[in-house]
């Protein structure tokens, strides 16, 4: 009797996350190793295509050679179709095909949808990737119009227009890619914008947007902006990303004012430099400063903006805006001696602190290793290496300069760091362990002080 093996029965839906992310960071390899991607003769090394379809497909945007000036028009597309895809997920977009083309959604594509997007439950989730598909190409749309008013006066018609597509959905995905090496030099990302306010504030609404996350924007439009009625994770989302901004900002202004990063720039372009790297840092990976300049207590709170991330469901890495809320809140509670974590006057589900925990400790264990690995491979200082590590696994792409020169041992690192800070630090462990039986005994009870 002939087996029918079924791939969608076979295997978990963390292991077919992970697996076709895999596939198309694969496929970007192969289409970015044609001699036709690239501008020089022979192609680009396969690692080095790897190393860039992985930063794509994960939207992190660190890189090895400029996007503008190394790769050709269709090497520039193959990466925009791969930023795209990894922003919005893979998975996303099949179920929205699948749905339009009329086929069947089984509960298991169902399910695996579910752990892609991280959503809250699997009703609707066919409705929701169909809103999250079309929410996406509207937003990305109406970004490349407003910035096509400043491109195309600059640019020309051609560039203009194609420049302000490539970097709407660069900045809604958080991907950090851009083709401004060919106005301003390699390696220049925006810094040659520094003083336009318009560009800027287009760029990090898209920005801001992307790391949202579609389920808050779903609560925010079926609510009507009525902050009473949204719930605890969109209160919670929109508290401390607006927070977060404001807090990064001031840090950035007063840490850097008088210093070299500042050099140069009137009051209007340190403000916007101090907005724009608040908001980029959160998982974008644009800059309009210089970096490599930056102060000691600067590049730490970048650090830990880069490590906090956006939120649940968005285009944004890091740890994200909830988890980072889950341990602050769960700091308040233990003082106040309280048994439930709570916010907003609602209580939280049990097991979240614990959760919280577990993706705080995966990011910050994988992050100091590889820094101290690369660190000592590199020769670096420990600062500059976990900077670089923390730009990877939270998928940001911002860096100092060095990405460009590490070995190989360090490419392949620092690719699976942002492999992992994209599938998501528990999906990337669940997809390696094995099911195991749960049983209702329970071994005995004793206490252990800790603190």
């Amino acid at each position: 009797m002939k087996r029918n093996w079924n791939v969608w029965h076979s295997v978990s839906p963390m292991q077919l996350i992970l697996g076709g992310y895999c596939l198309i960071i694969l496929a970007g390899t192969l289409l970015l190793s044609l001699p036709f991607a690239t501008r020089g003769p022979g192609g680009s090394p396969v690692t080095d295509c790897f190393f860039t379809a992985t930063s794509a497909t994960c939207v992190t945007g660190l890189i090895r050679f400029d996007t503008a000036t190394h790769w050709t028009l269709f090497g520039q597309w193959v990466i925009l179709a791969l930023i795209q895809t990894g922003g919005v997920g893979f998975m996303t977009i099949a179920i929205v095909v699948m749905a339009f083309t009329r086929q069947k959604i089984g509960l298991n594509q169902r399910a695996i949808m579910q752990n892609s997007i991280s959503a809250p439950q699997i009703g609707g989730i066919v409705r929701m990737s169909k809103f999250i598909v079309l929410g996406t190409f509207l937003v990305e749309g109406i970004g490349a119009a407003l910035l096509s008013a400043d491109f195309v006066p600059r640019f020309g018609w051609r560039k203009g227009i194609y420049y302000s597509v490539f970097h709407s959905v660069s900045a809604f995905c958080n991907a950090g890619f851009d083709l401004m090496g060919s106005e301003t030099g390699p390696f220049s990302s925006l810094t040659g914008l520094e003083s336009d306010w318009y560009v800027n504030g287009v760029l990090m609404l898209l920005i801001f947007l992307g790391g949202l996350g579609f389920f808050v924007w779903h609560d925010v439009l079926t609510k009507k902006l009525r902050w009473k009625r949204f719930n605890l994770q969109s209160k919670m989302v929109l508290s401390i990303s607006v927070s977060l901004v404001l807090l990064g900002a001031a840090a950035f202004f007063f840490l850097e004012n008088g210093q070299p990063m500042f050099r140069g720039m009137n009051l209007s372009e340190k403000l916007a430099a101090s907005f724009f790297q608040s908001v980029s840092a959160r998982t974008a990976g644009f800059n309009t400063a210089d970096l490599s300049v930056m102060t000691e207590g600067g590049k730490f709170t970048m650090i830990l903006l880069m490590l906090i991330g956006g939120s649940t469901g968005s285009t944004a890495g890091g740890i994200k805006t909830t988890t980072f809320w889950v341990l602050c809140i769960s700091v308040v509670t233990t003082f106040r001696r309280k048994k439930n974590v709570e916010a907003f006057g609602r209580r939280m589900e049990e097991g979240i602190t614990r959760t919280a925990s577990c993706v705080f400790m995966t990011y910050l264990l994988l992050i100091s290793f590889s820094a101290v690995v690369i660190s000592a491979v590199e020769k670096l200082p420990m600062l500059t290496a976990l900077f670089e590590t923390t730009s990877a696994m939270a998928t940001v792409g911002l860096s100092f300069g060095v990405t460009p020169g590490v070995s190989m041992f360090s490419k392949l690192l620092l690719a699976f760091l942002m492999l992992c800070g994209r599938v998501g630090s528990i999906t990337m462990l669940l997809a390696f362990s094995s099911e195991k039986r749960v049983t209702n005994s329970r071994l005995p009870l004793e206490k252990v002080q800790v603190g």
